[in-house]
């Protein structure tokens, strides 16, 4: 009687223990964003973000929370002799964490480590060339996002995004978009919408334009979204979603409902931020 007893106080410490997990991560995170934010960290993001001049002083303060629990919870890894510096996480922390001023109360949940190389890093993997003939090729990579728990990055290409802010091109934004997509554990380019009905306007809109920016692949023809988003819907999302911070003016003239998509789901309109075209590094 007793045994049954205790069996049933652990089973009911542990149901209590689950139940109460999320409640106190929230108030922990609640106690680390209202923290003063440091004033040479603000000094760090203003001197290394461009798009920080330009948000609003509400949606300042809201990323300044953001990065300092985004800061507690994820582990950095310089490899190849990197040192990642306080700096370093900082840039990184900044650009991240405004995906997650949609206030969704998720901080890329699967993520536990941000591997920074120095520069390009290769990796090996393998193509299949014909129906039985399979090639293993070295590829060099500038940034990886993992259904794990890793997140890889090239210091030397966040360091080039920052100094050409509005080229399109951002290897954070890109990377972390796909932790977006992969948190309900699949990667292709539908991130958890507020809705369920959001998600047959999603794939209307997005898989048109996706189609479209693979015909004009083929052709040729020059598009506001960069090519390798053909590659397949997970990446014409983590591109789309570059273009939407850095070229937000060109993508709502060419594609205005993808646009709209990605503003719903962001809860941001970059077209607000009014940054001049010649913006880099801040200044």
């Amino acid at each position: 009687m007793i045994e049954t007893i205790i069996v049933f106080v652990i089973i009911g410490l542990i149901i209590t223990v689950i139940l109460a997990n999320p409640f106190l991560i929230k108030r922990r995170r609640n106690r680390l964003k209202r923290r003063p934010f440091p004033p040479l960290w603000n000094a760090i993001i203003e001197n290394n973000f461009p798009v920080y001049f330009y948000l609003s002083s509400d949606e300042r303060r809201r990323l300044q929370g953001h990065i300092q629990v985004f800061l507690t919870e994820k582990q950095f890894i310089g490899c190849k002799g990197l040192q990642v510096t306080e700096e370093k996480k900082l840039i990184i922390a900044a650009v991240a964490c405004l995906l997650l001023l949609n206030e969704r109360g998720e901080y890329f949940p699967k993520l536990r480590s941000i591997l920074v190389y120095p520069s390009a890093y290769i990796v090996k993997e393998t193509a299949a060339i014909s129906n039985y003939v399979v090639e293993e090729r070295r590829v060099a990579r500038l940034g990886e996002s993992w259904t794990k728990d890793q997140l890889i990055l090239s210091w030397e290409q966040i360091k080039q995004d920052t100094f050409n802010w509005q080229d399109g091109r951002n290897v954070i934004l890109h990377e972390f978009a796909h932790q977006l997509d992969q948190e309900d554990g699949q990667a292709e380019g539908v991130p958890i919408l507020q809705r369920n009905s959001d998600y047959s306007i999603w794939a209307k809109v997005m898989s048109q334009a996706y189609q479209q920016l693979c015909n004009d692949v083929l052709q040729g023809v020059n598009n506001v979204i960069d090519s390798y988003g053909a590659t397949n819907p997970a990446e014409f999302f983590a591109v789309a979603t570059e273009t939407f911070f850095e070229k937000p003016h060109q993508l709502l003239s060419d594609y205005p409902a993808v646009y709209h998509q990605l503003q719903c789901y962001y809860h941001l309109d970059p077209v607000q931020w009014n940054y001049p075209s010649s913006v880099n590094s801040g200044k």
